[in-house]
């Protein structure tokens, strides 16, 4: 519940990106492609919870490529810049810039790796999992940029770096994050 509190942070915070609008976004983006793959709410908590799993290590092997997290956030800012939430259930047949900008960030070989491991933990398919990973990044990847400085502030990315330094308590976990969010954004008024 860790990352959650920090994006609730962020979306506090007027000189990060995050804003209740990009958390519904997001929310709205997983729900969908969740259902188009006919995914229940169980499935895609463990879905999102592999999902980060297994980025986890492959963003901190980019930010430690890239030399440093700063510069990784830097690369996830161009790329989510590259892939708005609302034309992200169409990434998968036309976005060619943002899968360029996908390939550049995560190889074609990290994604298999990303694939097998979501598969191992899952138990899902990892054919379906191929098909929907381009969907599905760049919705990870504009959830770590609510966390970037908006324009003309400075700072790092602390939701980026939460995500980066976590260990394997639990704090980290993307499936509770998007469990928290739905929570959050359904709350009766």
């Amino acid at each position: 519940m860790g990352l959650f509190f920090d994006v609730l942070s962020a979306v506090n915070n007027p000189n990060q990106q995050a804003s209740i609008e990009g958390l519904s976004s997001m929310s709205n983006a997983v729900q969908q492609l969740a259902g188009k793959n006919g995914l229940d709410a169980a499935a895609t908590q463990s879905l999102m919870s592999a999902v980060g799993g297994a980025l986890r290590p492959a963003l901190q092997q980019q930010a430690t490529a890239a030399g440093g997290t700063s510069q990784l956030a830097g690369m996830i800012s161009q790329f989510a810049g590259s892939t708005p939430l609302g034309g992200m259930m169409g990434q998968a047949s036309g976005g060619n810039s943002s899968m360029a900008a996908l390939q550049s960030m995560i190889p074609a070989e990290m994604q298999q790796q990303l694939i097998n491991g979501i598969s191992q933990k899952t138990g899902m398919n990892a054919g379906m999992i191929q098909t929907m990973l381009p969907s599905m990044l760049p919705i990870v990847m504009n959830f770590f940029n609510m966390g970037a400085p908006t324009p003309g502030s400075r700072g790092g990315n602390p939701l980026l770096s939460a995500f980066l330094d976590g260990n394997q308590d639990g704090n980290t976990d993307l499936g509770d994050v998007m469990k928290f969010a739905g929570r959050f954004l359904n709350a009766p008024h």
